[in-house]
């Protein structure tokens, strides 16, 4: 017998015949004799829906009574699929963050999670209850509902399953794991069988969509076993055994030196968000990045990619990447700046993206900047700006060229193969 924590999201809970399915999939999980925790998400659009509420009130919605507001979506899906279990023989028990209870900090709409009381939990599966428990939200020292901000229910199934001491984390949403690139840009994208949560965390902090970055640390820093599975793939049902464990979705975990040699690559991974600002002939003296960036992170801009150029007049050009949404707010935080900096000019340019490729077998393997730059350099495709660090390479191009620098590398690096190829090695 396993304890198995199960995170459903939005969509899997989008409609009542979906809260049924979900049900349905627990309860076979219950029939093979394993204790199981479910954690869901509110409906489809409803946390969507619940903002453009507070909206319509005021622009500037107090926080505490924001939280009050949206964690209300949650609370229905848990008492909609505690009934569904119900109606289908299962003894289910519905927790909201407040009632298990998810203690987390005071800081409303992005909290963070400190302790969870798993006593009451522990109880119920022992008595062969199914639990149900919000998503997205917990409670405070002072007794205020919290949110852990946009995704958060991913976090807490994963910090869930660690206080549990879960045999696994499985999060279900409408694909069926990870990719090694988004199939819609690389059609032979492959799924991917196992990976480790530091590449998974580069994948996710780099664009990848399918899971949350702040669960993905916080399963790496517990080391809870985290899978990604389809709630629309009936194949995804069996026992959990090792040959479940080998053959379905995607499993995320730490990385075994004893295991077979690694894929150079596992995935790459792509972000449009990108915007770039370059602030000309600054003088070049100590102190001068400080009197750039710290204006920009006083305004909570998150810098990126950062390159410092010096010319032989004395001057520097400096040049860093901020989130698109982020751009005129920095440009105009520069400007204002610029006589204090004494920059000769600023020029911005948001027709940039970031396309990076991810993998730890890049710390045994030599070559591989060398292989993406010439991979970009045979479809003509300029790189504007690079970052690297142990399992990660970045570069920023022209959007127009994303698509392109895109499928060049998936194959590559050999991640167009099917399964039973053996992968491309520098």
């Amino acid at each position: 017998m396993a304890l198995i924590v199960q995170k459903y999201g939005g969509t899997s809970m989008g409609t009542p015949e979906r809260i049924l399915n979900v049900a349905r999939r627990v309860k076979r999980w219950h029939d093979h004799g394993h204790q199981v925790v479910v954690v869901v998400s509110a409906m489809s659009g409803e946390t969507n829906r619940l903002l453009a509420l507070a909206k319509s009130i005021t622009d500037t919605p107090n926080p505490r009574e924001l939280d009050q507001m949206v964690s209300t979506g949650e609370q229905v899906t848990i008492a909609m699929l505690a009934m569904a279990l119900d109606s289908i023989g299962l003894d289910a028990k519905s927790y909201t963050g407040r009632q298990v209870a998810i203690q987390t900090d005071s800081a409303f709409t992005k909290a963070r999670i400190e302790a969870i009381d798993t006593d009451r939990m522990r109880a119920d599966l022992n008595a062969g209850r199914v639990i149900v428990v919000a998503g997205f939200q917990g409670v405070d020292s002072e007794g205020n509902t919290t949110t852990l901000g946009r995704g958060g229910s991913d976090t807490t199934g994963v910090a869930l399953a660690a206080a549990l001491k879960a045999d696994e984390c499985q999060i279900y949403t409408d694909v069926d794991g990870v990719y090694t690139t988004d199939p819609r840009v690389a059609p032979k994208a492959r799924k991917i069988d196992c990976i480790s949560f530091e590449e998974m965390l580069e994948l996710a902090s780099l664009g990848s969509k399918v899971l949350q970055i702040r669960s993905v640390e916080f399963a790496g820093k517990y080391q809870v076993p985290l899978r990604v599975l389809s709630s629309f793939d009936n194949d995804n049902d069996g026992a959990f055994d090792d040959e479940f464990k080998q053959n379905v979705g995607t499993l995320i975990t730490i990385e075994e030196e004893e295991s077979m040699e690694q894929p150079i690559i596992s995935g790459i991974a792509f972000t449009r968000d990108e915007a770039k600002l370059t602030i000309l002939g600054v003088p070049d003296e100590p102190g001068v990045a400080s009197k750039i960036l710290t204006p920009i992170s006083d305004a909570n801009i998150e810098v990126d990619m950062i390159i410092q150029n010096i010319e032989e007049d004395g001057t520097t050009d400096f040049t860093f990447t901020v989130n698109r949404n982020d751009l005129s707010k920095a440009k105009k935080i520069l400007k204002s700046n610029a006589e204090e900096i004494r920059a000769r000019d600023i020029l911005s340019n948001d027709n940039i993206v970031k396309v990076s490729i991810v993998g730890v077998g890049m710390r045994s393997h030599a070559g591989v900047a060398s292989r993406m730059f010439r991979a970009l350099a045979d479809e003509g495709i300029n790189i504007i700006l690079i970052s690297t660090s142990e399992i990660k390479i970045s570069v920023l191009i022209e959007e127009k060229y994303l698509e392109l620098a895109v499928r060049s590398l998936h194959t590559a690096f050999g991640l167009d193969r099917e399964h039973g190829e053996s992968s491309a090695r520098a």
